[in-house]
Parts: C-alpha cells; sequence; structure tokens
C-alpha cells in the first residue's frame, strides 16, 4: 500500500509506541507485506526464521522484537514487543475500515457505455472503463480497478479480503487476519464467469492480465498475477502469491500452490495439482503436476502392474 504522502520513520515510532534504531532519518512511502516490498516500504517481523529475509529486502525500516540483528546500512528497525499488532495499528491508521452504506458508492468512476445490472454492489474508489457489462448480483470491493471492455458474470466478489493470517500457537486464538489494504486490477477484455472470488492483496495488488478468460467458480488467491491471454477452467484454485506468465491454460479443478511461477505458455491438464513451479511451453499432467509425456508413459506402466505380477508369480 502506498502512501498519499511519506512519513517520517520518527512519527511511526511515536505511533506505535516504539525504539529506532538505525537511519533516525528516513521516511516512509509504502507499508508493505515480505512477498511485495519495494524501496521505501516498511515491513514487519515477528518471528527469528525471517529475521534475514526482512532485514535483506528491499524494505526501508522493519519493525522487529529483537534488537541483537544486524541492520544493513541506510536502514532502520523499529524494536517492540509485538510487530504484528505495530503493524495493525499502521494500517488501521492510514487505511481505515469504511462502512458503505449504499450499494454503489457515489464516487463511482465509470466509462462510457459501460452497463451495470440490478442488485450490483459497487465500494468506494472504484474505477470501471468502457464497454464493460458486470451481471446482477457481482460485487466490487473499494479500490478495485477494472479496465474496457470487461465481462463479469452473476454473483462474482472481485476484491474480498485475503484469506492471510498470523499465525502463534501460543495463544488461545491461533490465527489473526492480517488486514488487506490491496486491491484488485482487471485489465482490458478479461471476462470472469459466475460465481468466482478474486481477493485483493494483502498490501499490494492482485491483477488479471489483458484478455484472460476466467470460467465459473474460480478462486483466486490475494497478490496473484496473471499474464494476458490466459485461460482458466471451471473449478480452478490458484493460491496467494503465484505469478502466471502469458498463455498459461489452467483446466478444470486444477490447483496452483502459493508463491510460485508458471512461465509462458504452460497448459496444465484437469484435476492436476501444482506444487512447485512450471517451466515454460510444457504441457503438465497428475498430482504433483509433471511433464504430461512423462506422466502417461507411468499411467501405462502402472495399468500393467498386475500382469507383471501375475508372470513374477508364475515365473517362481
Amino acid at each position: 500500500m502506498k502512501l498519499s504522502a511519506p512519513v517520517s520513520v520518527q512519527w511511526l515510532s511515536e505511533l506505535i509506541q516504539s525504539e529506532i534504531i538505525g537511519n533516525h532519518e528516513l521516511f516512509i512511502t509504502g507499508v508493505n507485506e515480505i512477498h511485495q516490498v519495494e524501496k521505501g516500504d516498511i515491513v514487519f517481523v515477528d518471528h527469528p526464521k525471517y529475521y534475514d529475509k526482512c532485514l535483506n529486502s528491499d524494505a526501508s525500516c522493519i519493525i522487529i522484537n529483537n534488537k541483537e540483528v544486524t541492520i544493513p546500512e541506510g536502514k532502520a528497525i523499529l524494536f517492540c514487543a509485538d510487530p504484528f499488532e505495530a503493524y495493525v495499528k499502521i494500517i488501521a491508521h492510514f487505511k481505515p475500515f469504511e462502512l458503505s452504506n449504499t450499494a454503489i458508492s457515489a464516487d463511482l468512476k465509470m466509462g462510457k457505455n459501460t452497463q451495470i445490472m440490478p442488485n450490483v454492489f459497487i465500494g468506494k474508489n472504484v474505477i470501471i472503463g468502457d464497454h464493460c457489462i458486470i451481471y446482477p448480483g457481482v460485487s466490487i470491493m473499494a479500490d478495485t480497478i477494472i479496465g474496457n471492455n470487461v465481462i463479469i458474470q452473476s454473483n462474482t466478489v472481485i476484491g474480498s479480503d485475503a484469506f492471510y493470517y498470523n499465525t502463534k500457537k501460543n495463544r488461545q486464538d491461533w490465527y489473526t487476519k492480517m488486514p488487506s489494504c490491496g486491491h484488485v486490477v482487471l485489465e482490458d477484455k478479461v471476462e470472469i464467469g459466475a460465481g468466482c472470488t478474486i481477493d485483493r492483496g494483502v498490501s499490494g495488488a492482485t491483477i488479471i492480465g489483458r484478455g484472460t478468460k476466467i470460467d465459473n467458480m474460480v478462486h483466486i488467491g490475494h497478490d496473484t498475477q496473471t499474464g494476458p491471454n490466459c485461460l482458466f477452467a471451471a473449478g480452478v484454485a490458484i493460491a496467494g502469491g503465484v505469478k502466471i506468465k502469458e498463455g498459461v491454460t489452467l483446466w478444470g479443478q486444477v490447483g496452483v500452490n502459493k508463491t510460485i511461477t508458471i512461465e509462458e505458455n504452460v497448459t496444465v491438464m484437469g484435476h492436476s495439482g501444482v506444487v512447485g513451479s512450471l517451466e515454460a511451453g510444457k504441457t503438465y499432467l497428475g498430482f504433483p503436476a509433471e511433464d504430461a509425456s512423462i506422466k502417461r508413459r507411468e499411467f501405462v506402466w502402472i495399468r500393467r502392474i498386475p500382469e507383471l505380477w501375475k508372470k513374477v508369480m508364475e515365473d517362481k
């Protein structure tokens, strides 16, 4: 999430009641989580496993619960007992929850010849381009950006909260919701079927690339970004933080693991499970999804197991 104007690290330290160590002269331009962090951002970390990753990321300032770490030159840390709660306080200050009391927000910016059918909800600060069709029952949550010639079928939700939690098993309630302050971008000529969900970014953008077509009942997790001209069939479920390049086809009920990359012109056959990154230009099949030509040969040999076992027993 980019701030409307830079703020000093001293001011942020006072807001969350923390101790500044390192560069006291920094100005912060954004608030982010570790997977999307950029120069000028502030990020939090509360587990030793991720200290080095955060400290050596592009983040300029790190909220942390250990002051004995090595601070890279030019950066600052804000030391406090509970970095997650400090991060939540910053989000609440810059992006407080706003109640919508109308079905379509008065600040909607809409292009020419766009059609919005009955029973559509559109939150605050939404932009919709030209020649779009929004069917009944669609919910478009705050800060969504929709390009030109986009079609969204009934009962789809664009910009629902990220499924993203701070986990600590030493407290009664293990999972604490991470506030979602990101948004969704649907580029030109995207088509989305009925009953789909596209989650907003935790702190950045979930992006559906130009010309991508999405069938019914597809879920796309927070901060996932697709290239242009992708095709997702019914029942596809994509976790958060996935990078999907141009021309990728995912057939029915494919599941995709979080924070992986699927390269250009990949096809994944139906019912497959993608657990790791995939190389460009190949067709994949199975669980875990592997090169389809190899997988099909494996299936042939699996079918022959009873025959081969019988032969082994006869030869004894």
